[in-house]
């Protein structure tokens, strides 16, 4: 199969080009052979009262891009925005790497690339954070 292919579990919701598809009671696999559609796991989607830190508002903003609720160009400028500030906060070699890996997918517009990556940082900020208020 070429294109993007999705392993859905049973019962999982996929936002596809702003429609909410689920899966029936089966594993499943979905082709999705549209270059460039906006696709969204809602298991990987943030509630926007979650989206209070700085990580959780860079991942909003890709998830807006994704659901086709913002502009590709103006939602792309204001994530890597976002992103070159938490750059100067994640400065240890693992999380400054996931950080480039997620810049690079986003420079690329591969939005959904980019969100999964910027993920991976939110139990790192969870660590500064509660350290912050030691």
């Amino acid at each position: 199969m070429s294109g993007l292919v999705l392993k859905l579990a049973p019962n999982e919701r996929v936002l596809i080009n702003g429609a909410v598809v689920e899966n029936g009671d089966r594993r499943t696999k979905i082709a999705i052979r549209t270059p460039n559609a906006n696709v969204l796991r809602l298991k990987d989607a943030i509630h926007p009262d979650r989206a209070n830190t700085p990580v959780g508002r860079a991942c909003y903003i890709a998830q807006l891009i994704l659901s086709g609720d913002a502009d590709l160009a103006e939602g792309k400028r204001q994530l890597l925005l976002s992103m070159a500030q938490l750059s100067m906060v994640f400065a240890d070699g693992p999380s400054h790497a996931i950080l480039q890996e997620a810049r690079s997918y986003a420079e690329d517009a591969a939005i959904y690339p980019a969100l999964r990556r910027l993920r991976d940082l939110l139990p790192q900020e969870d660590l500064l954070i509660q350290a912050r208020r030691s």
